[in-house]
């Protein structure tokens, strides 16, 4: 982390963020290619919860991080306890609680209007996004090489 991170990021962190269920949100749409998807109940998606909460992280973040830097999710460590159902609000609850170098730890949770639906720990890596998409074209660069 460089001296403008390490002066105002700080453990206890903490941001909230609001999503009303859509359709786009539910297990049979995450991908519709996907048979074993399709008939599964139209409930919010445990991909699309944790997807909310990488996002109530990001937002949260954003002002503290340097011009260039960004977060990246490296470790998900959560529950999906209860169903939502399409037309809910589900409240993203994040607080920051250990910083390691460039490891951020958050404890998380999601509820909507009925209570708790999800809880756990999520882990992101700060990074200088243009030397990340560096190495992501030089990976995929050896793919197609190969």
């Amino acid at each position: 982390m460089n001296n403008h991170q390490q002066s105002t990021l700080k453990v206890g962190l903490r941001h909230s963020e609001q999503l009303r269920v859509e359709p786009c949100h539910t297990v049979p749409q995450v991908e519709t290619r996907w048979p074993g998807f399709r008939d599964m109940p139209s409930v919010l998606a445990t991909a699309m919860m944790i997807a909310f909460i990488e996002e109530t992280c990001i937002r949260g973040l954003g002002p503290y991080l340097a011009p260039g830097h960004k977060t990246v999710g490296t470790h998900v460590d959560v529950s999906h306890v209860a169903a939502t159902p399409v037309g809910m609000v589900v409240t993203a609850e994040i607080e920051l609680t250990r910083i390691e170098g460039k490891s951020l730890f958050f404890r998380v949770s999601c509820r909507d209007e009925g209570g708790l639906i999800g809880e756990g720990l999520h882990r992101r890596a700060i990074i200088d996004e243009e030397r990340f998409n560096r190495r992501v074209q030089e990976k995929a660069g050896q793919v197609r090489g190969s």
